[in-house]
């Protein structure tokens, strides 16, 4: 019988000590590197440096016993510490990996990349070869050094890249795009190359038959990861959002398939890092993964492991032994190599084949030499597997700092050469409008059905029509995963089914669940229930007969508009439509508030080219408007910013490629003058952005909207939607 042991009371308290001195230094010299407009990951590494045995602990001896490990137990605490951080750090680097992006720019980032590959491992190798004898593990197997030597020099660091693009306001610009898309192919061709490396390793050499048995099972994996591993991601996430509505499950479930697809690789005589980057990759291409739960694993890595991770290899690297000459002019040669390599690679490639001009091909070379956390990883890897001495990881990690550190230097400094074209700066403007797009932000949407099999009841059926075409149009221009639900009595679920069969057979939508539903108790109860797991819409139907005057629209939708946990909630009302009625024309009442901007939005979304889109603000008239003369000037004034307010709705609808008309109005009842409006114009849909009044236990809106819905004569959106940036 196996028991498990624990560590000693010392060893234990050593690592807490470690834990907490290597965090706390990280973290206060990553910000004061940020704050010098370095990369944060520099300063870790130099918390790391400063703590060990290049500095304090080879100065003070007692010092060095404390936060160096001085057994192997604590060795072994502290590194599976570190291990954490370098798996959850491919984790997100997998979840940035953008598989749709490389595929739209993937010539040219191909091109940019095997630049950026093939020189460098060219010179790597050639330098694995002239090294000397003492700084190998084994002089015998040099050929297998020289090729981890060719592949460290070839990988590029996403992260740092992505941190310095960001920093200098250049991610979203055209060649930001290019470089991150360069720089995934980039490391995904290293890791391959890596793992091969590694697998020679494990069979102790290089022949034709171990460099088969490496390059299978690499193959073996991705195959694996992209198929068996990307059906149990799908699978187990929808069935996790469907059955459970517990807020972290998400959470444990990425980390729970994070570690298991680690130890697929670490099975396959990989690294536990590669299944972490895999199946980061996959989520990452989940749209029912709610953006919380990233941000939840990038906020406690970040903070937490990944600072700890690199400061442990700062730990592990001796400057002092680097103090020979002879050593660091090695490690200036490794430096000088691989920055060669990679920029002049990138750019005769970029600036010869891709045909960019020399400043933009510079720029691309600048920026891939960043090696940061991913040279690191490799050269822990290497250490750990004992191909690379102290000396030798000391240098590839100097490498690492010195060309992050040269990247935002080198980028500022051909960037100033370089200016956008129209069709770029017309994009970035695009998308600083659309940045915050609740609408756009939508992926899942719960649409509740009222059971009506034989769709006898009329106001039902025209609540179905609205509510369809509203939502078809919008998974027109949003990949939405579209859930139809329906609470019934056991006797009938078949018949519901069948129900939701029929009206779903024209929804369009990337993904389509439709769930029935035993009726347990209060039906709001369970709308809401369901609405919990990870929606960010709830569209909602109905048509109010005034027989109850406490409630808005009926006790159930006014429970479910206010207690909604959704990030919008869309309420359609219509009590009547006529026989040919199509979602064609739309009318958008703005007093420059964000619930109207969101209303204009879902107008935006809803609409297509050719149907007709108002905007419109309505001034009210003043019994003092004809006769005071000061008052008509605050007037002006007021038409002037409500002109202002339409333009830049009707603007917004030129990012979406809808062409829109504003209306501004004077009227002395500016409730009856929308109402007028919309029958004047014979608009199909009118959509009103709202947000909910505090009262008691009665939904209310405002006097105004609900006038409005009351007295609308054709069906009308009530949007209530909780602004993104908030």
């Amino acid at each position: 019988m196996n028991i498990i042991s624990s560590a000693s009371h010392a060893d234990v308290l050593a690592l807490v000590i470690q834990i907490a001195v290597l965090l706390l230094v990280a973290r206060v010299f990553g910000e004061l590197l940020r704050r010098w407009g370095q990369p944060s990951v520099i300063g870790e590494i130099f918390a790391g440096v400063v703590l060990g045995p290049s500095f304090l602990g080879g100065l003070i001896p007692w010092f060095s016993g404390t936060i160096i490990p001085s057994t192997p137990i604590q060795g072994y605490l502290l590194e599976t510490i570190s291990l954490i951080g370098a798996v959850l750090l491919l984790l997100i680097t997998g979840f940035e990996t953008d598989l749709n992006f490389i595929a739209r720019r993937g010539r040219t980032a191909a091109l940019i990349s095997l630049g950026g590959i093939f020189l460098p491992f060219i010179t790597g190798f050639y330098l694995g070869q002239f090294l000397p004898d003492d700084l190998l593990t084994d002089p015998n197997n040099r050929h297998v050094f020289a090729l981890f030597i060719a592949t460290a020099m070839s990988i590029s660091a996403i992260p740092v890249i992505a941190k310095v693009l960001i920093d200098l306001k250049l991610i979203r610009r055209n060649i930001g795009q290019i470089i991150i898309a360069s720089g995934m192919i980039d490391d995904a061709v290293g890791w391959t190359l890596l793992s091969v490396v590694i697998g020679m390793v494990a069979a102790n050499g290089f022949t034709w038959i171990n460099l088969f048995s490496s390059v299978s099972k690499v193959l073996l994996f991705i195959v694996l990861s992209f198929t068996v591993g990307f059906y149990i991601v799908k699978k187990s996430l929808s069935f996790i959002q469907d059955k459970y509505n517990d807020n972290d499950k998400i959470l444990s479930l990425v980390l729970v398939l994070t570690f298991a697809w680690g130890a697929l690789a670490q099975a396959l005589h990989l690294e536990v890092v590669f299944g972490a980057f895999a199946i980061g990759i996959i989520f990452g291409q989940m749209q029912r993964l709610p953006h919380n739960v990233v941000e939840k694993i990038r906020s406690f890595a970040m903070s937490v492991f990944t600072p700890i991770f690199f400061a442990v290899v700062g730990l592990k690297m001796n400057i002092s032994a680097l103090v020979d000459m002879r050593l660091f002019l090695i490690a200036l040669l490794i430096i000088f190599i691989a920055s060669f390599g990679k920029i002049v690679g990138v750019y005769m490639v970029s600036r010869y084949i891709a045909k960019h001009d020399h400043w933009t091909a510079l720029s691309y070379g600048a920026a891939l030499n960043a090696r940061g956390g991913m040279e690191i990883i490799v050269a822990s890897i290497g250490l750990s597997i004992g191909i690379l001495t102290n000396e030798v990881f000391s240098m590839i990690v100097l490498m690492a700092i010195v060309t992050s550190v040269m990247a935002p230097i080198l980028l500022r400094y051909t960037l100033k050469h370089i200016e956008s074209d129209d069709d770029e700066i017309a994009r970035l403007k695009e998308e600083a409008v659309t940045k915050l797009s609740t609408i756009k932000n939508i992926n899942r949407v719960l649409m509740p059905i009222r059971f009506d099999p034989q769709q006898t009841n009329y106001n039902n059926l025209i609540i179905q029509i609205v509510k369809f075409s509203l939502l078809s149009k919008i998974a027109d221009k949003n990949s939405l995963s579209i859930t139809l639900l329906s609470i019934v009595n056991k006797d009938q679920k078949e018949e519901a089914r069948i129900m939701l069969n029929d009206l779903s057979k024209d929804l369009k939508a990337s993904e389509l669940v439709k769930k029935v539903l035993d009726r347990e108790g209060d039906i709001a109860n369970q709308i809401l229930s369901e609405a919990q797991k990870d929606y960010d819409m709830l569209i909602l139907g109905t048509v109010n007969n005034h027989k109850d005057s406490e409630s808005l629209f009926s006790p159930l939708m006014d429970t479910l508009v206010r207690l909604s946990p959704t990030m919008v909630t869309a309420v359609v009302y219509a009590k009547n439509i006529a026989e040919d009625w199509q979602l064609k024309s739309f009318l958008v009442p703005t007093n420059g508030s964000i619930s109207s901007r969101n209303a204009a939005e879902l107008a935006y979304f809803t609409a297509a080219p050719e149907d007709s889109v108002t905007i419109l603000n309505v001034i009210a008239r003043d019994k003092n408007y004809w006769g005071n003369f000061i008052y008509n000037k605050a007037h002006n004034i007021q038409a002037i910013i409500a002109r202002s307010l339409v333009d830049e709705l009707v603007d917004l609808g030129k990012f979406y490629k809808i062409k829109a008309e504003g209306k501004v109005k004077i009227a002395n009842d500016v409730d009856a003058e929308i109402l007028k409006t919309s029958t004047d114009e014979k608009v199909d849909l009118l959509i009103l952005g709202t947000e909910i009044k505090p009262a008691s236990e009665r939904l209310f809106l405002g006097p105004s909207v609900e006038r409005i819905l009351h007295e609308a004569t054709c069906p009308v959106v009530i949007i209530n939607a909780h602004n993104i940036s908030a």
